[in-house]
């Protein structure tokens, strides 16, 4: 398991842009998008890993990632 495996990863449709995007919460919003999802959700996969690595590189502290329970007391919070 990696570090990147603890967050939570989210691959949606877009009307607006027309494709799927890939973001992760804790870390960026946003981070990919493309026409297939599990394409996407790979490249959203590799793209936390690559921030973990810049995070860890720079000395800086890593968010906390959100448990699935934890996740959907945050989005109910802002809903």
């Amino acid at each position: 398991m990696s570090k990147g495996d603890k967050y939570v990863k989210l691959v949606e449709w877009s009307d607006e842009d027309r494709c799927f995007i890939g973001s992760c919460p804790e870390l960026f919003y946003g981070g990919c998008h493309g026409q297939d999802a599990k394409a996407v959700f790979a490249e959203l996969c590799e793209i936390i890993e690559d921030t973990i690595e810049v995070y860890e590189r720079e000395g800086k502290a890593l968010p906390e990632p959100l448990s699935g329970r934890e996740f959907v007391n945050a989005l109910q919070g802002v809903a």
